[in-house]
C-alpha cells in the first residue's frame, strides 16, 4: 500500500514570502531603483557623449599603460570592429550594466570576503550561501528582480549582482587566509592592531588573489548579459534576443562577437592590472 506523503508547499511559501517583501518594502525598492536608474542613466550618457575615436584611444592607452602596445592595437581593432558593425550603443550599454553591477558587486562582497577570512563561525555560514548562489540558474534570480524593481536595467543589476557576487567573496577569503602565517605572526610581535594588521600586511598581500576574484566577477557579470535582455535590459543581450526572435542566426553572431570582444578587453585589463599589483 502506498504512502500518501503530503506536498512540501515550498513555492507557496516563497511566493508568500515574495509578495508580503514586494508589498511591505516598495517604498525601499523604488527608491533604490530610481537611484540605481539615475547612475545608469548618468555614466551611459557620459560614455555615449564622448566619440567614439576619443574612447578607442582611452582604451587604448590604459591598455597600452597596463599591458603594452599588443593589447593596445588588438582592443582597438576589437572596438573598430564593432562601430563598423553598428553596434556601439549597445556596447556602450552593456559596458554600463557590466561596470555598475560589478562595482555594486565589489562593495558587498569585499567586506564579507574579510568578515568570512578572520572569523571561523561566519566562514561555516556563509559557505553554503556561495554554493547555493553559485549552483542557482541564473534564470531564477530574473524572477525576484522583476517584482522588485520592475522591468528594465535596475532588475537586470539586481539579478547580475546576486549571480556575480560569489566569486568575488571566495577569493577575498583565499587571499586573506593564504597569507603566510609567520608575517601575520610578525606583525602581532610588533603590536599591531587587528585593523593595522589587515589594512597593512593582509589585504596588500592577498590583492593579487582578489583582483582574481573580480576578473571572475566582470566575466560573470557578462555572461549575464543576454539573460538580462528577458527582462528589458539594454546592450549587445537585446540584440541577440532580437535577432532570436527573428531568427536572423548573422546579427545574433555579430552581437555575440561584439560581446566576446568586450569579454576579453575587460578580462585583459584586469588581468594586467593583477600582474602590476603582484609586481609591486
Amino acid at each position: 500500500m502506498a504512502i500518501d506523503i503530503p506536498r512540501i508547499p515550498l513555492g507557496d511559501w516563497i511566493e508568500g514570502g515574495l509578495d508580503f517583501l514586494t508589498s511591505e518594502y516598495s517604498i525601499v525598492t523604488r527608491g533604490i531603483s530610481r537611484f540605481t536608474q539615475t547612475g545608469i542613466n548618468a555614466l551611459n550618457d557620459a560614455l555615449m557623449w564622448l566619440p567614439e575615436w576619443a574612447l578607442m584611444a582611452l582604451v587604448a592607452l590604459l591598455c597600452w599603460r597596463l599591458s603594452g602596445a599588443r593589447l593596445a592595437i588588438g582592443s582597438v581593432l576589437g572596438l573598430l570592429l564593432i562601430w563598423n558593425l553598428g553596434l556601439w550603443d549597445p556596447m556602450i550599454e552593456s559596458l554600463t550594466l557590466v561596470v555598475i553591477a560589478t562595482i555594486v558587486a565589489v562593495v558587498i562582497a569585499l567586506p564579507l570576503g574579510i568578515l568570512a577570512a578572520v572569523s571561523d563561525r561566519f566562514y561555516s555560514l556563509i559557505m553554503p550561501v556561495l554554493d547555493f548562489m553559485q549552483t542557482m540558474p541564473a534564470f531564477v534570480y530574473l524572477i525576484p528582480a522583476i517584482p522588485f524593481f520592475g522591468i528594465g536595467s535596475v532588475s537586470a543589476i539586481f539579478a547580475t549582482v546576486i549571480f556575480s557576487m560569489p566569486p568575488a567573496i571566495r577569493f577575498t577569503t583565499l587571499g586573506i587566509r593564504q597569507v603566510p602565517k609567520d608575517l601575520v605572526e610578525a606583525a602581532d610581535a610588533f603590536g599591531s592592531t587587528r585593523s593595522q594588521k589587515l589594512i597593512k600586511v593582509q589585504l596588500p598581500l592577498s590583492l593579487p588573489t582578489i583582483m582574481a576574484g573580480i576578473n571572475q566577477t566582470i566575466m560573470l557579470a557578462l555572461s549575464m548579459v543576454v539573460i538580462a535582455a528577458m527582462i528589458g535590459a539594454d546592450g549587445l543581450g537585446n540584440e541577440v534576443w532580437k535577432a532570436i526572435q527573428r531568427l536572423r542566426p548573422g546579427d545574433g553572431f555579430e552581437a555575440g562577437i561584439a560581446v566576446v570582444i568586450l569579454a576579453m578587453i575587460l578580462d585583459r585589463l584586469t588581468q594586467a592590472l593583477r600582474k602590476t599589483k603582484r609586481a609591486k
